[in-house]
């Protein structure tokens, strides 16, 4: 069985319901991951958007999420799960917010893709202050183990 990712609110490939959105709560979705690699130390979620600002145009890949050093017995993320709630030893980094934790989909203009990205790694990133995707991606290159990848889209309504 190979390293897989989903989620209870969508399918890959699906709209992400807009709950998950800036036009709803703007909470994280739920997450699940099964069969992380033997020898796994910990796990990265990256959660981008690489259409931004205009899917016809895209110019920039947009970060909503940057969690690593997740715990590898780590088994998902509950629905709208808070900082104070991440498992003991998770670190967060930045979005490109420039602030921790999750920024749902608010896409400018036409039907955006997000990547839910689950790393698994053979080390421990340890503190790396508050990084962005770049960071965390040049800490743990040579380091992964595998990759799951869940994909939604979402369309603003209004």
């Amino acid at each position: 069985m190979s390293f897989e990712l989903i989620s209870p609110a969508f399918k890959n490939g699906g709209q992400i319901p807009s709950r998950y959105t800036c036009e709803g709560e703007d909470i994280s979705p739920p997450l699940e991951w099964s069969h992380v690699p033997l020898g796994t130390k910990s796990l990265v979620l990256i959660v981008d958007d690489p259409d931004a600002p205009d899917p016809r145009h895209p110019r920039m890949t947009w970060v909503h999420w940057v969690i690593y050093d997740l715990p590898a017995d780590t088994q998902g993320l509950k629905e709208g799960i808070k900082p104070s709630e991440l498992p003991a030893g998770t670190r967060m980094g930045l979005n490109d917010w420039h602030r921790p934790g999750y920024g749902g989909p608010c896409p400018p203009i036409g039907r955006h893709r997000y990547f839910f990205k689950l790393y698994a790694l053979d080390t421990i990133l340890g503190d790396l202050g508050s990084p962005g995707k770049k960071d965390v991606e040049n800490k743990m290159a040579g380091h992964v183990l595998a990759e799951a990848v869940l994909m939604g889209t979402y369309q603003k309504t209004r």
